[in-house]
This record gives structure tokens, C-alpha cells and sequence, in this order.
């Protein structure tokens, strides 16, 4: 197999993940790092093998990378997405891919323009007991999927806010909780109705973090082209943390469910995914006895591996495959726009007061 000279910008918490994942892949050769801050970038190229910079540009120029993974803050994603895109270089973005629609739109039109593969990071699509999910309803067995819900109690304490500049302000992290802590969910209860919103209603809050400016807390219901209703409560006002689930109903009564995170979800480079994703909820007719087994199964598999990092690296791997193969990665760019679009609908809608239809300008 041929390897794709593959490359980091931004090494910081998250990026350590990225980099443990990219050294475990055949499909990898890791050839650059970058950061602003050069001790950062040359500890990560020593540890990892490969050329630390300082500059996206002189990386692109200099490291032959042919992908990149972009492991900024997420106000800091649009910039370096857009030169890759400009070098030929195909990019993968973490979450959320920005805080804007046009940021957004900027990525997606240099990635046309220049035929790269863009892709945004949703790793927990790869957890087992989401695949399973996904795996029954495609196969009909819920019927249609007519109503998702998605519920997240967790917890950031003032260290974490003071952790990073940019946090926990409007002008340079665009949001709170529905921008940083909910993207994941937001693509899962999409990508599990296999539909598209339509409408959205929804409000937000800060509820008990008075030393930020952005919401804590937002509540939305939402309604899908083909007529299912879904539902939002996300929130970093329980502490300690509570859980994090999200589960679809079906038009034959039957209902899937997985708990994403227990307690507080996990924040990269600070904590570690502590407990094992699981499906808490199956009641397809038949197979109603199997949940206990489903459990089993995710707990002893989750004892083998390293879920900070194997998760990231099965969508790593994706993303080059796509590349190696000519075809699109499981999330795209277009996916990552999705969850902008929808938690810019909730912000609207409180704004405004009023329900927005998608698409928005």
C-alpha cells in the first residue's frame, strides 16, 4: 500500500491525539508539524519523526505532504484549510470545521476549486455501538427513523475557560457549548435520522458560569425534511457531569440508543475517554435480549484499546483510504457544514424568536 505523506498543523491537546493516531497507521508517513509555537512543533517532529515549522506555508512547500490535519483552535481553521487547498493538499479538520457558514463556504469552494478531499473529524461515528445503530437502521429494522433526541448533562469548570484565551468568548470562540461540546451530537442525531433538518427552534442560556460570555445551555426542537421531529438539551451545568445520549425512535415503535459519554465528556489533552461508549436502549422485536450482550461485547473490546486515540486514528485511516481510492471520506466538508448550519439556526432562532427554516443564508 502506498503511504500519503501526511502532515499536522496545530500541536496542541488535541493534536497530540492526532499525532498518536497518524504514527499507527500504515497508511501514513508523517513528514511535518507545525505550530506557532516552535518548541511545540519540534517537540512533537521528535517524537514523531518528521520536520517541525513554524509557517503553514513553508510546510506545504517544503514537507511534500500530500494531506494535512488541521488540530488549530477551531477559530483557526479557515486560514491554513484554504492554503492546503491552494497547495493540492487534502485536509481534515477538527470539530467544529468553523463557527461561521461563510468560514464554512470559504473551505468548501477552495477544496472544489483545487480538487482536494476535505473531510471534518467526527470520530465518534466509528464508536461500535453507533455503528451498530446505523448498521439496523439502514436495515430497516426501526422502520423509518420519526424521532431523535439528543441529551448532554456535563461539566466545564472556570480552570477549563481559563485554559485557553480564546474561550468562552463570543468574539473569538464563536459560541459555547453548542459550538465547542455538542458538534459530535449534532452530526450523530443527524446522520442516525438519515435526514435533513428543516426547521429549527431553539433557545440558549448561561446558567451557571458567570466569569464567560457564551451559553452553557441550549434547548431546540427540530423537524426533518420527511417529517420527523428531534429533540436537543445540551447543557455544562450539571456537576460533575452526567451523561451524554442520543437515541432514535422509529415509525414500527421500535427505538436504538447509545451513551456517548458518561459523566463529563472528555476534553483532549486534559482527560481521557474513561468509560466505555454503550447502547443503553434496543427494542427491536427479536432482538430485544440482545442489549445485555451488546454491552459485554463494547466493555471487553474498550479494555484493549486506547478510545482517546483508536477512534480518531479508524477516521484518520478513512480520510486516506478516501484519498488513496478516489472517493469521498465518511464525513465530509459538507457533513461539518451541516452542524454549523444547524447550531447557527439555534442561535438565530433565539435571537430572532422565531423558528428558522434551513437552508439559512
Amino acid at each position: 500500500m502506498r503511504r500519503i505523506r501526511t502532515a499536522l498543523i496545530g500541536c496542541g491537546k488535541v493534536g497530540s491525539a492526532h499525532a498518536q493516531a497518524l504514527a499507527t497507521l500504515e497508511e501514513s508517513e508523517l513528514v511535518g508539524f507545525c505550530d506557532v509555537d516552535p518548541d511545540r512543533a519540534g517537540a512533537f517532529a521528535s517524537r514523531f519523526g518528521g520536520r517541525p515549522f513554524i509557517d503553514v506555508d513553508a510546510m506545504l512547500a517544503r514537507s511534500g505532504a500530500e494531506a494535512v490535519i488541521i488540530a488549530t483552535p477551531h477559530p483557526l481553521h479557515t486560514a491554513p484549510a484554504i492554503r492546503a487547498a491552494q497547495a493540492g493538499v487534502h485536509v481534515l479538520v477538527e470539530k467544529p470545521m468553523a463557527a461561521s457558514l461563510a468560514d464554512c463556504d470559504a473551505m468548501l469552494a477552495a477544496a472544489r476549486d483545487h480538487a482536494i478531499r476535505l473531510g471534518v473529524i467526527s470520530q465518534r461515528r466509528w464508536y461500535e455501538p453507533v455503528v451498530r445503530m446505523r448498521a439496523a437502521i439502514r436495515d430497516g429494522k426501526i422502520g423509518r427513523p420519526v424521532l431523535g433526541t439528543f441529551v448532554m448533562y456535563s461539566w466545564r469548570d472556570p480552570s477549563y475557560y481559563r485554559s485557553d484565551p480564546w474561550r468562552g468568548r463570543w468574539d473569538s470562540e464563536g459560541g459555547g457549548v453548542l459550538v465547542n461540546q455538542s458538534p459530535h451530537m449534532l452530526d450523530l442525531l443527524t446522520w442516525l435520522m438519515d435526514d435533513r433538518v428543516e426547521e429549527v427552534a431553539g433557545y440558549w442560556a448561561n446558567l451557571n458560569h458567570p466569569t464567560v460570555e457564551v451559553e452553557d445551555t441550549a434547548v431546540a426542537v427540530l423537524r426533518f425534511q420527511r417529517g420527523g421531529l428531534g429533540s436537543i438539551v445540551t447543557s455544562l451545568a450539571q456537576r460533575p457531569g452526567i451523561h451524554t445520549k442520543v437515541h432514535i425512535h422509529g415509525s414500527n415503535g421500535a427505538s436504538l440508543g447509545v451513551e456517548t459519554d458518561r459523566g463529563a465528556t472528555f476534553i483532549a489533552g486534559v482527560s481521557g475517554v474513561s468509560e466505555p461508549p454503550l447502547n443503553d436502549l434496543w427494542t427491536i422485536p427479536g432482538e430485544e435480549d440482545r442489549l445485555v450482550a451488546f454491552q459485554a461485547e463494547d466493555r471487553a473490546r474498550f479494555a484493549g484499546v486506547d478510545a482517546t486515540v483508536h477512534y480518531h486514528a479508524l477516521q484518520i485511516r478513512d480520510f486516506l483510504r478516501a484519498i488513496l481510492d478516489d472517493r469521498p471520506p465518511a464525513v465530509s466538508g459538507e457533513d461539518g457544514r451541516r452542524v454549523v448550519e444547524l447550531f447557527q439556526a439555534i442561535y438565530r432562532s433565539n435571537q430572532e424568536r422565531r423558528s428558522i427554516r434551513l437552508p439559512i443564508e
